[in-house]
């Protein structure tokens, strides 16, 4: 579905759908990369978790499975073997084994936090967003500093509408971990669903201008742009990722919710223009 198609209906509902942006960061930022290896097993363990890893990363799901299967024959109590499973299934889109994975290795290992981070993002994607925050502060109770429990938290409560609330999750995360790239860029796009666009620039542009920024930095710095009324500078990025065609509508929708917003000065870029990449596209990302 792309973010044009959706603003027919009520611009502001098919803003609110940005925030799968967040959840889809929620699996692939850096911080719930697999690394299953790092937590307790056996050396002899350790080679076959990080194969598994290294395959449930780069999309080879099939190959990954075999792998954490391969350890669980083994140790049918590997806490990190059981979790690679249920990061294969949330990632394949069988939400329902992936609660029961996860619920099981929950039952391996109570105070560990990674089985509740697992369930929470499951609940999101259900919307089932009052389990989900209740999930998210069982994992804060146990690791108060942990910036992946405390971003789904603040996707969660940006999804109920809380914005403050959701802000103020990021903000303290971000005092904790500094350089969080996902955090910041989360907030930022709170700040937009929040009407405050030029705000949200701010925080992005500091995310956006890094070498190695993720996509979402560009795309909701994009979105910020657009919010604002600057479509030149919105152009200017969505081009780095997207062809011609993918811009235009992601132009046409930024219009649309910048009418409802009731934005009007524009802001001055510096973002710095590099070399258009193969990223997804950030309008097909708006599809829960």
């Amino acid at each position: 579905m792309k973010l044009a198609v959706s603003l027919r209906k009520n611009p502001l509902i098919a803003l609110l759908l940005c925030l799968s942006v967040l959840i889809l960061n929620a699996c692939a930022d850096p911080s719930m990369t697999a690394s299953h290896a790092a937590l307790p097993n056996t050396a002899n363990e350790t080679d076959d978790l990080h194969l598994g890893d290294s395959a449930l990363n780069s999309g080879s799901l099939q190959m990954a499975a075999s792998l954490y299967r391969k350890v669980l024959e083994k140790n049918p109590a590997s806490l990190a073997a059981t979790l690679g499973l249920g990061d294969v299934a949330y990632r394949s889109g069988d939400m329902e084994r992936a609660r029961l994975i996860y619920l099981q290795a929950e039952q391996l290992a109570p105070k560990q936090i990674e089985a509740k981070i697992g369930l929470a993002r499951i609940e999101i994607r259900k919307r089932h967003l009052d389990e989900a925050i209740a999930l998210y502060h069982q994992a804060l109770a146990i690791q108060a500093d942990n910036s992946t429990a405390a971003a789904g938290l603040g996707t969660a409560l940006d999804l109920q509408g809380h914005h403050s609330a959701a802000q103020a999750i990021y903000r303290q995360a971000l005092l904790a971990h500094p350089d969080a790239q996902s955090v910041r860029v989360d907030l930022g796009l709170s700040l937009i669903l929040s009407q405050k666009a030029r705000e949200g620039a701010d925080i992005l542009l500091d995310v956006a201008n890094l070498p190695d920024a993720p996509a979402e930095a560009r795309q909701n710095l994009a979105l910020a742009f657009g919010v604002i009324g600057n479509l030149d500078a919105a152009k200017q990025i969505l081009s780095l990722d997207l062809p011609p065609a993918n811009v235009n509508d992601n132009l046409r929708f930024y219009a649309a919710v910048r009418k409802a917003y009731g934005e009007n000065a524009a802001v001055e870029p510096s973002i710095k223009p590099s070399e258009p990449s193969a990223h997804a596209h950030p309008a097909d990302l708006a599809t829960p």
